[in-house]
């Protein structure tokens, strides 16, 4: 049996920051980090592919998130769900997407709900036809992929995110 592999043959982005308890956990944030930009690059691409106007990546996360279930949401639901703190920046893209005929407000006492115009629910199900094509597709010509390891990796992910929260209150008291 070969010996686990020591911090510095890990693949992380700094070094200094795996020489800890856990250099796992520098491992999993390089990944999450390579992941990120991947995902964030590939949202923009897809949506341009889908014939969308040029939206950021936030901008396309929020037209998803209000055309979830068909539902419409308050701008404190879309900020809860994406986990942004900066609602100004979430209220932005809403506005965008208004701007671009994608998303409807109404208002409904103080706040304003939204939902998805018909052309930005077109929009979205053009996405998922991309999608479809463009990832799922090739994933299966890969010799299809464990969904069971997709799902456990999606719980971690979730889990590490509260902890990373719980840190980041810790740091803010230091």
């Amino acid at each position: 049996m070969s010996a686990a592999p020591d911090a510095a043959a890990k693949i992380v982005s700094s070094a200094h920051l795996a020489d800890g308890a856990t250099p796992e956990l520098s491992e999993f944030e390089y990944g999450l980090i390579v992941a990120g930009n991947a995902f964030n690059h590939w949202v923009t691409r897809c949506m341009a592919a889908a014939g969308g106007p040029e939206l950021g990546t936030l901008d396309v996360l929020v037209l998803h998130t209000v055309n979830h279930r068909s539902r419409a949401k308050r701008l404190a639901d879309i900020c809860f769900t994406l986990k942004v703190e900066d609602t100004h920046l979430v209220n932005y893209a809403v506005k965008k997407l208004v701007k671009a005929g994608l998303v409807d407000g109404t208002k409904s006492g103080k706040e304003i709900h939204y939902a998805t115009s018909k052309s930005g629910a077109a929009l979205c199900r053009k996405y998922r036809e991309v999608r479809e094509t463009c990832l799922i597709e090739t994933m299966g010509a890969l010799g299809g992929v464990d969904t069971a390891e997709i799902t456990r990796a999606a719980s971690v992910l979730r889990a590490l995110s509260g902890l990373y929260d719980q840190a980041s209150r810790s740091a803010t008291s230091l």
